[in-house]
Formats: structure tokens, sequence, C-alpha cells
């Protein structure tokens, strides 16, 4: 498996069980990389899962927003976790990292999303994540750590 798709593996899970635990998505990825760095068995969080999580948490509220505004007949409390934070993590992918085509990144939260979740989910991921790749330019919002 390539170096990014295992960081992207591993920050979808940290999202999931931030949800999961009602912690903070940098709080869960701390966890982590503390239990990396205490028990050997655990391989080390890399530097690009950081990267993702991070950033997804600092414009974790503009993602939910566009999540929530684009997913019809879905609010976010209905989906299902998995797809929730799949979508939470391609979204942020997708608007605001540059170093991955955007083909790839729809391509594994789709594969995610038929590893972990429902047999609808693969075509509701791909459906809503591709509807935000089209209205990119526009989605951003605010321009800063805070947006």
């Amino acid at each position: 498996m390539a170096a990014r798709t295992k960081a992207r593996k591993r920050a979808f899970q940290i999202l999931f069980e931030s949800d999961q635990r009602g912690s903070g998505v940098t709080d869960v990825l701390a966890d982590w990389v503390r239990h990396a760095r205490t028990d050997s068995r655990q391989p080390p969080v890399s530097e690009y899962t950081m990267q993702l999580v991070e950033g997804y948490a600092r414009h974790a509220a503009r993602i939910d927003e566009l999540i929530a505004t684009h997913s019809v007949g879905w609010t976010l409390d209905r989906m299902p976790a998995v797809d929730r934070n799949l979508l939470r993590l391609g979204a942020y992918e997708l608007l605001w990292e540059d170093g991955t085509p955007d083909a790839v990144v729809l391509d594994e939260c789709i594969q995610l999303a038929r590893e972990f979740s429902t047999d609808e989910s693969p075509a509701f991921v791909n459906g809503l994540l591709g509807k935000l790749k089209e209205l990119a330019p526009g989605l951003r919002g605010p321009k800063g750590p805070a947006a």
C-alpha cells in the first residue's frame, strides 16, 4: 500500500475515533502519536497523516457546513459515521490540499467506503465529493487558519 494511501486511511481512522469518542480531533491525533512513541507495536504517525488531520481541524466548521449544504436528504447526524468522516477527510483534501490529484482523493475515499461502510456508501461518497470537487473554486471560503 502506498505511503499516502496508508496516511489517508490513518487520518480517516483518527477522524472516526474522534467522532465516536466526542473528543477533539487534534486530541485523538496526539493520543495516536503518543502511543506510537511508547508502543513499538504501533507504527509511527506519518507527516501526511498529521497534515490531513490538522488541516481538517482548521477547517472543520466550514467542511461540515459544506457537507450539510450539499448532501440532499441527509443531515450530518443521520449519515453513517464512516461516511461522515470520509466526506470530511475528502472535502478537506479536495479543497485545501493541492499535492494529490482530485481523482486519487475520490478513488481512495470510495475504496475506504467500500471497506468500512454500507453497500450504498461508495456511491453516496462519490456523488457528494464529486459535487464538492466541481464547486471547489467557490467553496474554500475566507482564507486563513480559522476559515
